[in-house]
């Protein structure tokens, strides 16, 4: 228990410091291309019924759930019985390749400079990248939005939730969270593709989540605390007002800490795939929405994210010593 705890910090470590590694290899990349390789196979093997979508579903998301734990199980299970040393380094690789604090904050910097040096248009394509969206009628202010809200959004599905799965269950468990949310990202959309074969995934993602959607917004608010540029006040009020704002049970949550502790308003109505859907706002129209505003939520996600990491392994000692 404690190399395993050994083995997240020094996975957090890394990302701080190298950020998410691009290459073929990378552990969710891989279970990507098993998500879409399984997709096509078992639809060939669906009819268009919505009991069989569903059935077709359920057996990719146990498949890749499967797949994505019991390989890194093995493998360290292998490594630990070599030496604890090893075992802990490749827990530790591992754990950072499941982490994105910094690149979450390097793709949304991309944003804030395109938008500062190369103007509205070059903002645009930057926010493309990181949102799911359509950004070509998106203003400045809709711009700077949405890369505040993907922030904030992905305190909870890039940091947060891994932290929370990985301090319980190590790089095991942390593949497990990576393979359901990736799935959901792959799959889990409502229209006519996916609205019965991505349900499971989509529903798994909501459940996983549930938990540490709820801790990362307590955490981001106590994290306003640290620096005053942000008000604690606004954050907690904002949240308990707006935290279920959104048409996922998960999302909202920290969006309305990060719109009550900048003083601005996030959300409202979005196009996707050239549809126009009515959403509500989270937070208040206190001020204008600034270029700036990308950075402070950068910060505020990396105060977050530290927070949570003490915290959560203090608890783990705490309880690994009663034990």
């Amino acid at each position: 228990m404690y190399a395993s705890m050994i083995a997240l910090i020094c996975g957090y470590l890394a990302d701080l410091i190298l950020g998410d590694p691009v290459y073929s290899w990378h552990p969710v990349r891989l279970i990507g291309n098993m998500i879409s390789f399984l997709e096509q196979k078992i639809r060939r093997r669906c009819s268009k019924g919505s009991r069989v979508q569903l059935a077709g579903g359920l057996l990719l998301v146990v498949i890749v759930c499967s797949i994505s734990m019991l390989i890194p199980a093995i493998m360290l299970l292998v490594a630990y019985r070599i030496h604890v040393l090893f075992g802990i380094f490749l827990e530790a690789v591992l754990c950072y390749q499941f982490l994105a604090t910094k690149s979450l904050c390097h793709e949304s910097k991309k944003v804030y400079d395109a938008l500062k040096s190369e103007g509205l248009e070059q903002g645009r394509k930057a926010v493309s990248r990181i949102v799911g969206r359509d950004t070509d009628q998106l203003d400045q202010e809709g711009v700077i939005k949405a890369a505040v809200e993907t922030v904030a959004e992905n305190t909870t599905d890039g940091i947060i939730a891994p932290i929370f799965y990985m301090m319980i269950g190590g790089a095991v468990l942390g593949a497990g969270y990576k393979a359901v949310n990736t799935m959901d990202s792959m799959i889990g959309y409502k229209n006519e593709t996916y609205l019965y074969f991505g349900r499971i995934a989509a529903k798994l993602d909501d459940i996983i989540n549930y938990i540490p959607a709820r801790i990362a917004a307590f955490t981001m608010i106590g994290a306003t605390v640290f620096d005053r540029t942000y008000s604690t006040e606004k954050a907690a009020s904002i949240y308990k007002r707006d935290k279920y704002n959104h048409a996922s049970p998960n999302s909202a949550h920290t969006e309305a800490v990060m719109a009550g502790a900048l003083g601005i308003r996030l959300a409202g109505d979005a196009i996707y795939f050239g549809k126009l859907y009515h959403k509500p706002t989270i937070g208040d129209d206190t001020r204008p929405v600034e270029m700036e505003d990308i950075i402070r939520s950068n910060r505020l996600m990396g105060l977050t994210s530290i927070l949570f990491l003490l915290v959560a392994a203090g608890g783990r000692l705490f309880i690994t010593m009663l034990l």
